[in-house]
């Protein structure tokens, strides 16, 4: 029978809330050697995901996007509202204005092969794992994947 999600996922990870300060975050994932959090609100409902990648905005800035002068207008040629997304990112102070607020998520009895082909998919480094009302109950890993493969030859 195929491992599920649920054989594998470290059960009730670490979270944080929209309101958490950047700083404290930041500690959470120096401090336990993890690469991302689940942002939940006061339920445990999941809102977002806050990751390394996330975290680089800060330290990387953001360029303005490009745009051409014609006839006393300014044409952008990226759309500006991104810009001032990415800038709000950059700048941000708390988890939520930092956060990828539509995470990829997995249910617990999806399949690992499932769950591997989801991250391969959308280029994602691991999964908040819901069950039906939304609820974090763990989080899946490229790591966890990695170890149950391990696992499994020895």
């Amino acid at each position: 029978m195929p491992k599920t999600v649920a054989d594998v996922m470290t059960p009730d990870p670490l979270s944080v809330q929209p309101q958490t300060p950047l700083k404290e975050a930041i500690q959470l994932i120096v401090e336990h050697r993890i690469s991302g959090l689940p942002v939940v609100d006061e339920a445990g409902k999941l809102v977002g995901i806050i990751s390394e990648t996330d975290l680089v905005w800060q330290e990387a800035g953001v360029d303005p996007p490009p745009y051409i002068m014609f006839l006393d207008s300014v044409i952008y040629l990226r759309n500006p509202a991104r810009y001032e997304k990415d800038v709000h990112k950059a700048l941000g102070q708390t988890v939520g204005e930092v956060m990828s607020d539509q995470p990829v998520t997995v249910e617990p009895d999806k399949t690992l092969r499932e769950a591997a082909h989801l991250m391969n998919e959308k280029n994602v480094s691991r999964l908040p794992v819901l069950d039906d009302s939304g609820t974090v109950v763990g989080i899946l890993t490229r790591g966890d994947i990695v170890r149950a493969m391990a696992a499994e030859y020895e």
